[in-house]
């Protein structure tokens, strides 16, 4: 085991080491180290932090670290607003335990059939990750109790709380014992998450990180004005350039993204479509043949790439300007991981311009804008063509 492994010193044990190290994680980002003494002391937490910081590592190491393996009991809950994300989770969960196999992980969420679920829940596991909805109706139908459990996360709590969960969400916390840790993390704080602070936690410990340079994503970000009929054209364009090898495309409508993704089939890219009406066991071949790089371009909704954890995105290019500035961070936050550059690319008519000024603010950033001249070349502002100097 290598000494400079600096979870060492966050007194974690030598089974979750080893996993780590078999990760290829030495470091603990700032969140992890934030956030594992206090959670292992059994303190609530309340933590703000960007995507891509290593929350579930954060809050999956202590889970492990004091599950009682012996017992049957469900005793770890996480909840997540979408199947992706619950996913997600349950994959690194799973590569964290990889050298404790008696640790057993249930994941519960829609779209799937409900045996196999029930199945899961059979098997007496110590940790469930779910989504509210499945997991009250798997509450109400008996198959599972949560009356023995000792630490609830909520993991990306605004998203869950704006999508409509909140009742689900206070349910699922007054059926866990009151004894309970709480813990959530969350992009940003909003009124309802900070409600459910206020109602349920007690005397949480606050952990803030800020975006620094080190762990927010590089990205270049530019714009362009683009009339909606010309849209399938400049996509092809950024496409055809040859310069991207993995993108993703994001569209605000279920229709429309498999209406541009079949656009594009025809035109002979190799392109698929993930949103809310892609039935469950497609989404989940789609998303797993996009992370193994089985075809290049992704055409999602936000609420589908949610979850979604791919390292070499090169570019992401929004077709549709998102209705939420938080969308927008979450889409552009798709590129640039793992200290690598990334490029995004948003397509705005003349009326949205003002929306985008908007969403800048909120950014703290200004993106750069390119045209295209007379000859359909797509240039910078002082006239340079773009893709020779990218």
């Amino acid at each position: 085991m290598s000494q400079e492994n600096g979870f060492i010193s966050l007194d974690v044990s030598k089974e979750i080491l080893k996993a780590l190290e078999f990760m290829g994680i030495t470091t603990p980002t700032q969140i992890q180290r934030e956030t594992i003494p206090p959670m292992m002391a059994g303190t609530d937490i309340i933590g703000i932090a960007p995507t891509g910081t290593g929350k579930t590592l954060a809050f999956g190491i202590p889970m492990l670290e004091y599950i009682s393996l012996t017992e049957t009991r469900v005793q770890e809950l996480v909840l997540a607003p979408t199947r992706e994300l619950a996913m997600q989770i349950v994959a690194e969960l799973t590569e964290l335990a990889r050298f404790i196999p008696q640790i057993r992980i249930a994941t519960l969420y829609g779209g799937q059939p409900m045996t196999k679920q029930i199945n899961q829940l059979k098997r007496n596991p110590q940790i469930v990750v779910a989504t509210p909805g499945r997991l009250l109706d798997m509450v109400n139908r008996g198959h599972v109790r949560l009356n023995q459990v000792h630490t609830l996360v909520l993991d990306e709590a605004d998203e869950m709380l704006k999508m409509g969960f909140v009742k689900d969400v206070t349910k699922i916390i007054d059926l866990v014992p009151h004894t309970r840790q709480l813990v959530m993390f969350s992009a940003t704080t909003n009124r309802d998450v900070l409600t459910i602070s206020w109602k349920y936690q007690q005397t949480p410990v606050e952990i803030t990180v800020e975006a620094t340079k080190e762990n927010r994503p590089q990205i270049t970000q530019y714009t362009m004005i683009v009339p909606r009929e010309n849209k399938m054209a400049v996509l092809q364009y950024l496409l055809d350039a040859d310069e991207f090898d993995r993108v993703m495309v994001f569209v605000n409508t279920k229709w429309m993204t498999q209406k541009v993704a079949e656009r594009l089939q025809k035109q002979g890219y190799q392109a698929e479509a993930l949103h809310g009406d892609v039935r469950q066991s497609q989404r989940t071949r789609i998303m797993n043949d996009y992370k193994r790089g089985k075809f290049p371009i992704l055409v999602s909704t936000d609420v589908a790439a949610r979850g979604i954890d791919v390292d070499d995105v090169e570019a992401v290019i929004n077709y549709d300007l998102p209705n939420e500035n938080e969308y927008y961070l979450h889409r552009i936050g798709r590129t640039g991981r793992a200290r690598k550059h990334g490029v995004s690319f948003t397509m705005l008519t003349f009326q949205e311009t003002v929306r985008m000024d908007e969403i800048m603010k909120y950014m703290q950033s200004k993106p750069k804008p390119l045209h295209f001249d007379e000859g359909k070349v797509l240039r910078h502002e002082d006239g340079e063509a773009f893709f020779e100097h990218i």
